[in-house]
């Protein structure tokens, strides 16, 4: 599990289903805001627009607060602790120079998330192709 600290404070990053929708309730589709707490104009293409940088903007704070927010009253329930994160003690717990460290765990948590939790099977012993090639063929018919 991911962590970050806010203050003194360990706080634990978890992100489901049901973070995935409160983002998008709260600040905006998931591309977009991937985009806004990156500090990222979410309507400017990089390649045509390198100005698009909007780090430190009003917008930029107030995304990564709900962001960190989220994530974290959400890793907060799960560990069993209160879930007492709000937008304004985020930020007033995080130094400005802590903000990229903070966001960075975010995207850690959230690929953390949509990671499988199946791993793929090891294949031992020597490797039948043909066979493999037919059992896909089976499995893709199913």
């Amino acid at each position: 599990m991911v962590t970050i600290t806010l203050g003194t404070r360990e706080i634990p990053l978890v992100y489901t289903t049901y973070e995935m929708l409160t983002i998008q309730q709260e600040i905006a589709p998931l591309s977009k805001a991937i985009r806004l707490v990156l500090g990222r104009d979410p309507e400017v293409d990089d390649e045509k627009d390198p100005a698009g940088n909007r780090y430190g903007s009003p917008e930029h704070l107030a995304a990564a607060a709900k962001l960190i927010r989220i994530l974290g009253n959400a890793g907060l329930e799960e560990a069993g602790e209160e879930a007492d994160l709000t937008d304004k003690r985020v930020l007033r717990m995080l130094k400005p120079s802590e903000l990229a460290n903070a966001v960075s765990g975010c995207m850690d948590a959230m690929n953390e998330g949509m990671a499988s939790e199946f791993p793929e099977k090891e294949k031992e012993g020597p490797v039948n192709v043909t066979l493999e090639k037919i059992n896909k063929k089976k499995e893709k018919e199913s």
